[in-house]
């Protein structure tokens, strides 16, 4: 089977499609970094199935160059990733390169569509600072251009996927005509809140998941499993060198066996090398304002309000809103809050436990939160993985939607 990834970011959505033998035919995303990224992680499936991981590995450990290594890898793995935003101006284009793609493989129909629009939009927090609700904003309206790769395609069945915020938005208006636009076009749908961490990610992270498939077939949305475990977030970060704010392991080696959940849940396999454990820089200030709020966590398991601080260290005279400036990622906890793509901003709603540490989380902590196996690699700098990786679908939720969406098609 086979799958079209729009809005696919960094790919985690398709990683796990990936992870259950469904074949890419195109992703579709208008960041370069994260486009780039998708291009890499192609190649490492490539690699993997040919056999010549060495060339990945030397690749992401800096032995090779970026243009020697895509030497390596087919063009038509390369042109499965179309860095283009979709538009009214551009979709007859994508649609041109989607079907050029199909040719290519030889594949008549498109099996599944999977992707969600970029959700800021929607979001509870970006409505409180806009007082038209961004009924204006034109991202409310990707789902539009969503549907028209519906028409187009005609897929067996699709996933759309987004935050709790699109079924308030607009009072409700705007999930309306996003069940309505998906009906005409031929689909019965179904919706669901799922969390994370029901999957098995060490991460609370509450999204909608729409399901849709065309009518007249017997399909009805899957029955998700909760995973129970006694894992906490610790078994995410101990394996992982120590670091001061602003040091940087690009690639290097971890300090300890993997543990039973990284093993278990394929974050570390014993061919990985250390990637990407990259921090940023932190002045006093803020380092100070950490160990108030490790402390005060570790002693009451409370989180620190910005009122608390004292007067020295507040940078703002606002102390009746937003208090939750500063939260310690738990490391006793079952998972950690939920990633953001804020972690691209500042660090200081991802504050490591170790009270010795005094740092924000790095690249490496942030994508195994996401569920991001070792060996995946973001292109771009620390800003751009961090932003990648807050906007991710967490790749083992999305291995196991993946997993049932297969069963549901092959019987």
């Amino acid at each position: 089977m086979n799958y079209i990834d729009l809005f696919a970011g960094a790919g985690g959505l398709s990683e796990g499609f990936i992870r259950n033998g469904f074949v890419p035919v195109a992703h579709v995303e208008m960041n370069k970094f994260a486009a780039q990224t998708l291009k890499t992680r192609m190649a490492y499936h490539y690699l993997k199935e040919v056999n010549r991981l060495d060339i990945y590995y030397a690749y992401i450990s800096g032995k090779i160059s970026s243009k020697e290594f895509y030497s390596h890898i087919p063009l038509n793995i390369q042109e499965t990733v179309i860095n283009r935003e979709i538009s009214d101006e551009t979709i007859k284009e994508i649609f041109n390169d989607i079907e050029k793609n199909m040719a290519r493989i030889g594949c008549k129909n498109i099996d599944v569509i999977v992707g969600g629009p970029p959700c800021q939009a929607y979001s509870l927090v970006g409505r409180a600072r806009d007082p038209y609700n961004k009924e204006h904003d034109p991202r409310n309206y990707l789902y539009r251009q969503y549907v028209k790769f519906l028409v187009k395609f005609s897929p067996r069945l699709f996933v759309f996927e987004n935050v709790p915020g699109i079924l308030t938005a607009a009072k409700g208006r705007l999930f309306e005509d996003v069940k309505r636009y998906m009906n005409e076009a031929g689909y019965d749908i179904d919706a669901k809140i799922l969390d994370a961490s029901d999957f098995g990610v060490l991460q609370q992270r509450k999204r909608v998941i729409l399901i849709g498939w065309q009518k007249g077939l017997n399909y009805k949305y899957p029955q998700f499993q909760k995973i129970e475990h006694t894992y906490k977030v610790n078994d995410l970060l101990s394996d992982l060198p120590k670091l001061k704010p602003g040091e940087k392991i690009h690639f290097g080696s971890y300090t300890s066996d993997p543990t039973e959940y990284v093993e278990k849940f394929g974050i570390r396999k014993s061919s990985d090398i250390l990637t990407q454990h990259i921090t940023r820089i932190h002045n006093e200030r803020d380092r100070e304002i950490y160990r108030l709020t490790i402390q005060l966590w570790n002693k009451e398991k409370r989180r620190l309000k910005y009122h608390e601080l004292p007067k020295e260290l507040r940078t703002h005279k606002n102390l009746h809103s937003f208090l939750d400036r500063f939260k310690v990622v738990g490391a006793e906890e079952p998972y950690s809050h939920t990633m953001v793509a804020h972690i691209a901003k500042d660090g200081h709603y991802y504050i490591h436990p170790d009270i010795n540490q005094l740092r924000s989380l790095s690249v490496r902590e942030a994508a195994r939160i996401q569920s991001f196996p070792d060996n995946y690699f973001f292109e771009g700098s620390r800003t751009a993985a961090f932003n990648q990786i807050g906007n991710a679908v967490p790749p083992i939720m999305a291995e196991l939607i993946a997993k049932e969406i297969k069963k549901m098609m092959s019987e």
